[in-house]
């Protein structure tokens, strides 16, 4: 499947801070900056960090498969390799999990590994891989 990049806006309360999680911790290359915002190639996608001190973080939790879920987050789909990677990365990190790395829906249509994760300004972030990554959109 080949899906154009997605461009993903949104706040955050310090630009260095950004920059060191997303290009030291997670790896992102970064693009162009100014003093107010930063570009990031996340797996082939531009996120884009900026500077909002007073506007970041998120402000509910859905449950979802016994789990309290933070509104509004972002993220990718892995591939299980990439994603078992990137939990040890973070693991490696020492990240303060949201979520820890986890299966969700064992055994069930569309089983997946999932984590989820808050950058510095407290903006909730999942990453997961599905054991089947045709059941992407099953119900």
């Amino acid at each position: 499947m080949s899906l154009p990049p997605f461009h993903l806006a949104f706040p955050v309360h310090d630009l260095v801070q950004a920059r060191a999680f997303y290009g030291g911790v997670m790896g992102c290359e970064e693009g162009r900056s100014s003093d107010e915002w930063i570009d990031f190639n996340f797996h082939g996608h531009q996120i884009v960090a900026h500077l909002s001190p007073t506007r970041s973080g998120d402000a509910a939790t859905n449950h979802v498969d016994g789990h309290g879920v933070p509104v509004p987050h972002f993220g990718l789909v892995l591939t299980m390799k990439d994603w078992e990677a990137l939990a040890k990365r973070l693991r490696e990190a020492n990240t303060d999990f949201v979520i820890e790395p986890t299966v969700r829906f064992k055994d069930k249509p569309g089983e997946q590994a999932t984590m989820f994760l808050r950058d510095p300004s407290g903006n909730a972030l999942e990453f997961k891989a599905f054991a089947d990554p045709d059941q992407l959109f099953a119900t």
